[in-house]
């Protein structure tokens, strides 16, 4: 039996006489139900959620083709129920799917009290519609892929019936154990990469690059992740390049399958991996893929919310919860089996609360294994608390205003840039250090505006801020973005205004810091301040360890090399991981407590401090593997 026709028939059983089914399917993990209907199912609120809660699956109902009214009579009919404070910035139509998209400044207006204007939508012109909120800073990144994923809506339609019919196969092979495969990021920062596999299925968690590194990348080739095109799912925890850079290759070795990841992460991948390919364009470097795998990889993608208890395979359950350390990062739980077994991937995390976003998420219903980062797990790996941390931040920043000169802060253009910026608008509101532009070079600004149509993500006071309070940090005047190429950074450089300059990248390994470097370094008044974490063999590392002849190509130059003169000062605190103490801690409460852990993602001294502080003081069976190690847990 077709395994959709037990859940028609119950479907079929449950719904009133006068609604009527006239199809169900699956769309990758969701159930969907298409009705000749809508207007009836719009009309019983607890219809949806009383077959959700029989089916035990999160459902859409959808009209049937041609039960819907006329686009051009349905449109003012909508218009008419929203409120005009709601924004309502673009209407889409599309009947192969009975959806109308609507974009809105405040999409909580056109949602309605426990979602009554969506019922009300449907129930006058039998559209079921889906809203997204309008940016308040425009990214061209956030319309490239809403318009791109719209225009390929009936493609992936036919992707995700695929999908669907995968996952809910029925089993061949009994969980009688699970193996965590180490593709990368062991006893190394970057280039991180697992498998995670049953009998019934093959899993690839993160598939990035190693900064500073070039050709390292992770082991794909090892006989558990081939054949590449039989994975069953791809699962990322969040969009930095050491996790993310090389799953457009996955594509391009004939991968077919779908891409698990938060919305936020989505769009922020699609920006990191575009740059990453102009960058290397600019280094005269061959990428490993073209665009057109980038685009390839966001048709193939599918999201999921923080808590959304997901199948994404006959044996596998995932769950997201909050990582707290760039926009969308996921802690990443699998279920696997009738209950045999639960790992926990820790991604990247930060376990207090930041200005960004809430500390890292640790309560689980099981959780017998988890991977977890050691990023900072060395034993003296303690970063100073953030108050104190933006105390020495200001007092360089005064010093530097004073002496005449202009900060530079190479930073990551996805996370610390805006935690910085935030820091920044608060301290100068309140007189802590002196007005005065902060420039964003690079992808910060477009980053920043990724945030701000995502503020369901970011901590709740600023969440708050922006959604209720309509005060929004990002878009404070003093931001402004270098948008003029090499003659803008040449007119900033010359003239004698006091400024930050927030630049990527943020391991000073190419992009505008090296030009940064080259129109300010040599100013003893100048000071560059590093706020992030530097991986060993990037140069962001040997200036920070003191060395200040840097090798520098330049049309302009005579030689390749550059000497700095400016001040040069790190602070700590500013960090999106965790660092010793809060990976512990992060540890300590998790609830429950694993029975096993893997410390993966630091260099070799961190991994195997972390690991045998965290056997030593919680009694809980440690690792710190190497790269290629499989380990089965029965």
């Amino acid at each position: 039996m077709n395994s959709l026709e037990p859940i028609t028939e119950l479907i079929e059983s449950e719904v009133p006489d006068d609604v009527s089914i006239a199809r169900v399917t699956y769309e990758g993990p969701e159930l969907i139900v298409y009705t000749d209907t809508p207007r009836k199912f719009a009309e019983n609120d607890h219809l949806i959620r009383q077959l959700a809660n029989e089916v035990k699956k999160r459902i859409t109902v959808r009209p049937a083709p041609g039960t819907q009214t006329d686009p051009s009579t349905a449109k003012p009919v909508i218009l008419d129920l929203l409120p005009e404070e709601a924004g309502v910035t673009n209407l889409g139509f599309y009947p192969a799917t009975g959806e109308v998209l609507i974009e809105a400044e405040k999409p909580g207006l056109v949602i309605g009290r426990r979602a009554s204007t969506l019922r009300e939508i449907s129930q006058k012109v039998g559209w079921t519609p889906e809203v997204f909120r309008t940016p308040p800073m425009e990214s061209s990144t956030v319309a490239n892929v809403r318009n791109f994923l719209l225009q390929e809506r009936d493609e992936r339609r036919e992707f995700l019936e695929g999908v669907g019919e995968r996952i809910h196969r029925e089993r061949t092979h009994e969980t009688e154990w699970v193996r965590v495969t180490t593709l990368g990021c062991c006893r190394e920062v970057g280039r991180a990469s697992f498998i995670l596999s049953t009998p019934e299925t093959r899993i690839l968690v993160d598939c990035g690059d190693k900064p500073g590194a070039e050709g390292e990348v992770p082991y794909l080739q090892a006989p558990e992740a081939n054949p590449i095109a039989a994975l069953d799912a791809v699962v990322l925890t969040h969009a930095h390049l050491d996790h993310s850079a090389l799953l457009p290759l996955l594509f391009k070795y004939g991968y077919d399958g779908p891409v698990y990841l938060t919305q936020p992460t989505r769009d922020l991948m699609g920006l990191l991996q575009l740059d990453y390919l102009d960058v290397a364009a600019k280094e005269g470097r061959t990428p490993p893929y073209g665009s057109e795998m980038v685009r390839e990889e966001l048709r193939h993608t599918i999201t999921v919310d923080y808590g959304d208890v997901t199948d994404i395979a006959p044996d596998v359950k995932l769950t997201f919860a909050n990582a707290g350390h760039v926009l969308g990062s996921a802690v990443t739980h699998f279920h696997i089996g009738d209950g045999f077994h639960n790992v926990v991937f820790s991604g990247d995390i930060h376990y207090e609360d930041t200005r960004l976003f809430n500390g890292a998420s640790n309560d689980f219903p099981r959780a017998e294994t988890l991977v977890m980062e050691s990023t900072y797990g060395g034993r003296d790996d303690y970063q100073t608390d953030q108050r104190d941390s933006e105390e020495k931040l200001f007092e360089l920043i005064s010093e530097t205003h004073e002496a005449g000169g202009k900060v530079v802060i190479p930073a990551f253009a996805v996370g610390r840039s805006q935690e910085l910026m935030l820091v920044l608008e608060e301290a100068m509101s309140e007189g802590a250090i002196p007005t005065m532009p902060v420039y964003l070079d690079g992808m910060i600004r477009e980053a920043t505006a990724i945030h701000t149509a995502y503020p369901h993500f970011l901590r709740d006071e600023l969440r708050q801020r922006i959604l209720h309070e309509d005060d929004n940090p990002f878009l404070a005047e003093q931001f402004q973005q270098v948008d003029g190429g090499h003659d803008m950074r040449e007119r900033i450089a010359r003239d004698g205004e006091q400024c930050v300059i927030l630049s990527t990248s943020g391991m000073v390994t190419g992009g505008p810091i090296m030009s940064w470097l080259e129109l300010l370094g040599g100013e003893p008044e100048n000071a560059l301040m590093f706020v992030g974490y530097q991986a060993q063999g990037t140069l962001g590392r040997r200036i920070q360890s003191g060395r200040r002849e840097i090798p520098f190509e330049s049309r302009g130059r005579r030689n390749n090399e550059l000497t700095l003169r400016l001040s040069v000062a790190s602070v700590s605190g500013f960090s999106g991981h965790a660092d010793r103490a809060g990976l512990e801690e992060f540890v300590r409460t998790m609830s429950p407590r694993p029975e096993r852990i893997l410390c993966v993602h630091g260099d070799e001294s961190s991994t195997d401090q972390l690991s045998s502080g965290l056997y030593q003081d919680l009694h809980v069976r440690t690792h710190a593997p190497r790269n290629l190690e499989t380990y089965r847990f029965d």
